[in-house]
């Protein structure tokens, strides 16, 4: 259980905070910026769900995600150096991202296949859901260059974060009237 009685600490005044493991990094460590942008997409989650209307099946996915993304933010503030910690971390597991795929896979049924790119528009809670899309990428970004840097990411955690981002997408088509109120880019529209 997780206890939060003094909210600050005066521990990073310094530029520098400590992962789960303990271990003291900078705050510019790819490491916090991928659970930090991680915190992001949670937060423009938490503002798409303002606009989420009475559509409660999507507001169970949306809330259920936010909570999963407080999973992947333990998972990435956990590097899994081999150390024995005394405890089990907090992993994403497959069947998180299993639930993530059979998510889009339900919502897609009813929406019309693209043919065209679409803006990030329409309804506010499609805006929103854009917006966290795009922090989602964002973060797989960050999760990819911290593999690429050799450090250990668990297969399902970044599976689940390329999921989200499909997940969202589909969620803002979704909300624009299963795709009806999409706004469609015309290429070279404004020449």
């Amino acid at each position: 259980m997780v206890v939060l009685n003094k909210i600050y600490t005066k521990t990073g005044d310094k530029g520098k905070t400590r992962l789960a493991t303990g271990e003291e990094v900078s705050k510019t460590n790819l490491r916090l910026a991928a659970y930090g942008t991680i915190d992001e997409c949670n937060s423009f989650i938490g503002v798409a769900r303002l606009h989420i209307g009475d559509d409660v099946l999507l507001d169970e996915i949306l809330m259920r995600i936010q909570n999963d993304l407080f999973d992947l933010g333990a998972d990435l503030a956990t590097p899994d150096n081999g150390k024995d910690l005394g405890y089990e971390p907090l992993r994403i597991i497959a069947s998180q991202v299993t639930r993530l795929e059979n998510e889009i896979d339900f919502m897609n049924a009813d929406i019309a296949p693209l043919n065209s790119f679409i803006l990030p528009a329409g309804s506010a809670l499609a805006a929103n859901l854009h917006v966290a899309r795009t922090v989602a990428r964002r973060a797989e970004r960050e999760i990819a260059a911290l593999m690429e840097r050799g450090e250990k990411i668990s297969d399902a955690a970044f599976q689940y974060v390329n999921r989200l981002s499909d997940l969202l997408f589909v969620a803002a088509r979704r909300a624009n009237d299963n795709g009806k109120a999409d706004v469609k880019w015309v290429p070279a529209g404004n020449r």
